[in-house]
């Protein structure tokens, strides 16, 4: 039996959201303009890897902060 790994980025934690870069990136792409958080399974966030290296979707610019 396998277990399925989840990611999850909260925008709550990023030091970037509410600036030019929250704009630009993954989640807001994919959420819209009032992101709060994105889950992704493991095979789902490989399929976003492959899309963003080939300039398809906008980078994750997520960064969570030093709490």
């Amino acid at each position: 039996m396998s277990k399925e790994i989840e990611l999850s980025i909260s925008c709550h934690e990023c030091v970037r959201r509410g600036t030019p870069d929250c704009s630009d990136c993954l989640v807001t792409f994919i959420l819209g303009e009032t992101p709060e958080e994105l889950v992704l399974s493991a095979s789902e966030a490989k399929v976003i890897e492959l899309f963003t290296a080939e300039g398809l979707l906008p980078t994750l610019k997520y960064h969570p902060s030093a709490n």
